[in-house]
């Protein structure tokens, strides 16, 4: 196998000593079944990022995180990457000015979606109907809109056959990181519409019992954000193909922020998946790579060490550089930063050599604070394969400087 067993975390990859320790952290709290660590690990709010764990009749809302649903879309178009070539600057402006990036942000253009008449919105009714109403005009006000941090629209070339693909990741925004708020007060004996304390990033997983009140409330609105995060998904990935005049012909759309109730070793278990992707046997998935790197289709093997991982893999290459190490420390007053190891330059020159056309980002998203996407790829060789390998030719995401508040 692969994997490490450290103090019976299973572990792909270099291990990270903190994200180790977090996860033997999530192995001690709770009805814990197994605890594990996909290859692009590193430490998170209370779970590691590129963490598993699985639970026996609970659910962690901290462990899911604030930005509940984040996942990713791509699209295969009926088009090649040559048909936009000379056109690609302009495309890019015109995705920048049509899709709101940034925290924060509404659409433009006010959207009406059949789930906004789910039952499950009766979830925020009980703790008033003031907050039910506020939540759910949030939602209203920013589906179809991206946010910032990590979160990105991308335009790829399939080197291998010249297609032109369209890939995209973000999350439930404003209304996915206020259901998680409100839920882990209730796990920590707080009333939902607290204000919460300041969270430790070594603090344990909240939990709550799948079959109490909490349990299952929190579930439904888990559901409904993460019906949330695909229609979301689903409406940019629309906007995109509508400005390249293009059809999509293959789809693959995850997420990697989630609980999942699912059977393995004949049991039935809470699978909580914090920045890691499900990849059942024949399960697709769609796995981000840098702005200046590789992203790539994959598809999930029928092997022992792929039951092993609790049909788990990468949700991306992984960050080895915090924002703050990369970009330095922000001042809000002023908007100005200090002592980040990675200049505006550095990030430009790399992605120009790598022929990527660029709009937003900052340099804490820089090529130069993730690993490889192939040396995670190659740790779970034997768990999933490789359909098609994507490069970058057109990235645009939230510019420098935004406030990210969803910490995962």
């Amino acid at each position: 196998m692969a994997y490490q067993n450290i103090d019976g975390v299973r572990v792909w990859g270099k291990p990270d000593e903190g994200a180790v320790a977090q996860a033997k952290m999530c192995a001690t709290t709770g009805n814990v079944v197994q605890s594990l660590l996909m290859a692009d690990h590193h430490k998170g709010y209370s779970q590691p990022i590129g963490g598993v764990v699985v639970y026996d009749g609970q659910i962690s809302p901290s462990g899911v995180g604030y930005d509940i649903a984040c996942g990713n879309k791509a699209v295969r178009t009926n088009l090649y990457a040559g048909d936009i070539r000379q056109g690609l600057g302009k495309i890019m402006d015109e995705i920048a000015k049509k899709i709101s990036f940034g925290v924060g942000r509404v659409n433009k253009d006010r959207l009406d979606h059949e789930l906004f008449d789910d039952p499950d919105w009766s979830v925020y009714q009980a703790f008033g109907q003031q907050e039910h109403d506020k939540l759910k005009a949030l939602a209203r006000s920013q589906l179809g809109t991206v946010g910032s941090g990590n979160h990105y629209v991308d335009l790829f070339e399939e080197p291998e056959t010249g297609r032109l693909w369209v890939g995209n990741h973000f999350g439930s925004r404003g209304f996915g990181h206020k259901t998680a708020s409100g839920f882990m007060n209730l796990a920590a004996g707080r009333r939902f519409t607290d204000k919460a304390p300041g969270e430790s990033m070594d603090q344990p997983p909240l939990l709550l019992d799948l079959n109490s009140e909490a349990g299952d409330m929190y579930n439904r609105a888990m559901k409904l954000a993460g019906r949330y995060a695909y229609a979301g998904r689903d409406y940019v990935m629309q906007e995109v193909l509508s400005i390249l005049g293009a059809e999509a012909d293959f789809e693959v759309h995850n997420h990697h922020n989630y609980a999942w109730k699912e059977v393995h070793n004949g049991k039935d278990v809470v699978v909580v998946r914090k920045g890691a992707t499900p990849s059942a046997p024949g399960q697709l998935g769609f796995i981000g790579g840098s702005m200046g790197d590789i992203s790539v289709i994959v598809r999930g093997k029928d092997t022992e060490e792929n039951g092993d991982a609790y049909y788990s893999t990468v949700h991306g290459a992984g960050r080895i550089m915090s924002r703050t190490q990369a970009a330095g420390k922000m001042n809000w007053k002023t908007r100005s930063r200090r002592g980040g190891q990675i200049t505006p330059k550095q990030m430009l020159d790399a992605i120009r050599e790598f022929g990527v056309e660029l709009r937003g980002a900052g340099t804490d998203e820089s090529p130069f604070v993730y690993r490889k996407l192939q040396e995670v790829l190659d740790a779970h060789s034997e768990t999933l394969e490789v359909l098609h390998v994507l490069k970058p030719i057109g990235v645009c995401m939230a510019g420098a400087n935004e406030f990210d508040p969803y910490k995962d």
